[in-house]
């Protein structure tokens, strides 16, 4: 996507100095800067704090930082070492681990003499098949959106809920709930998109920095009002991303989810998730047992950042002295409560049916 007219996508290597860049996500939607990442604990401490963020990003910058590493010390021991530093940083994201296998267990098979570029050219490779696979989870989520289209007034915007932050800055390019609204918009199609603050990070910031950058009409709201946007008719369909999810179809994303869920289903206003195939984990079942749900940083709730009405960036605290916070990232809906799955194969219902009838090499994974 293009920031003031310029092309980036959010992690990439660049071939000028060798380095990999990623946009600062802890600096948005305030301040726009680009950092390298050379170090193994660089890499760490980008996919911890938040730098990075969104699962799959999380998985292509674990990539990268597998790469980096292996030009550094290609050894069996220093793989080992760097694919458990790496799966410690976030573990609700499954696309986290699945890109540390894919190349732990490529590597593995390949001669230490010339592994770090070969880890190089895998890193670049997962990173273009994420752009590959978003741009299509786009096109079919942008079918969905038409059906509806057809339905309304002319000119009349299709009115999209969203929550949390799926978009481009969440992926490579293109984003996984954002694709089809990116693309509906290049096709002129009316749309407006109800943008979640989704507290306590905020991220939906950064949904509405990317929608704003792009030209597309959004408001920024509380968290608390989508379900009465509902009740009133100002809501087509709820599209959100998601961490993990099952092999029969529920949904681990970020901490709300679950509630806008319940809005939806109890105004009969469709719901769907928008994923990539690295996304699904199909290992597991019952997403609210199995699923280990981060709790982060109780200051995230209790400490808010923001800019000041004379464009200082700072850190407020909006608690009383001595009250303690909570601080669960991600919350599970389960597959009742969804009306469909977007992938990059296609639309399917949110079950193990559904899933397998789009993948099905991957039966034999269910648990």
């Amino acid at each position: 996507m293009k920031v003031n007219g310029k092309h980036y996508r959010s992690i990439w290597f660049d071939s000028n100095d060798n380095r990999v860049k990623i946009i600062d996500q802890r600096l948005l939607p305030y301040n726009f800067k680009i950092i390298a990442l050379e170090s193994l604990e660089e890499f760490e401490v980008a996919i911890k704090d938040m730098a990075v963020r969104g699962a799959p990003l999380i998985g292509v910058t674990a990539a990268f930082g597998v790469a980096r590493q292996m030009l550094r010390d290609p050894s069996d021991s220093s793989l080992e070492s760097c694919y458990n530093r790496l799966k410690e940083t976030r573990p609700t994201a499954i696309n986290l681990k699945w890109a540390l296998d894919r190349c732990k267990n490529f590597l593995l098979d390949t001669p230490s003499k010339g592994r770090g570029i070969r880890a190089m050219s895998l890193a670049q490779e997962i990173s273009d098949e994420d752009i590959i696979i978003n741009h299509n989870i786009g096109l079919h989520g942008l079918e969905i959106l038409k059906t509806i289209a057809s339905k309304k007034p002319s000119n009349e915007p299709v009115r999209i809920l969203t929550h949390c932050n799926a978009g481009w800055l969440a992926a490579v390019d293109w984003g996984t709930a954002t694709s089809p609204m990116y693309q509906a918009h290049d096709l002129n199609m009316p749309i407006h998109v109800w943008v979640d603050e989704t507290r306590p990070r905020n991220q939906g910031s950064l949904t509405a920095w990317e929608l704003q950058s792009h030209g597309i009409s959004h408001n920024y709201i509380t968290d608390n009002a989508g379900g009465h946007l509902m009740q009133h008719g100002l809501v087509d369909l709820v599209i959100v991303g998601t961490d993990r999810t099952t092999s029969s179809g529920d949904v681990c994303n970020k901490i709300g989810t679950y509630l806008k869920a319940l809005a939806a289903n109890d105004n009969s206003i469709p719901f769907y998730v928008a994923l990539p195939s690295p996304t699904i984990d199909w290992t597991i079942k019952d997403g609210i047992k199995e699923i280990p749900i981060e709790e982060r940083d109780e200051r995230e709730v209790s400490i808010v950042q923001g800019q000041d009405l004379s464009g200082n960036v700072a850190k407020v605290k909006v608690t009383p002295k001595g009250s303690l916070g909570s601080n669960p990232a991600f919350d599970v809906t389960p597959a009742r409560l969804v009306s469909g799955l977007i992938t990059e194969k296609g639309v399917c219902k949110a079950s193990t049916e559904g899933l397998s009838s789009l993948f099905p090499s991957n039966k034999g994974n269910h648990k």
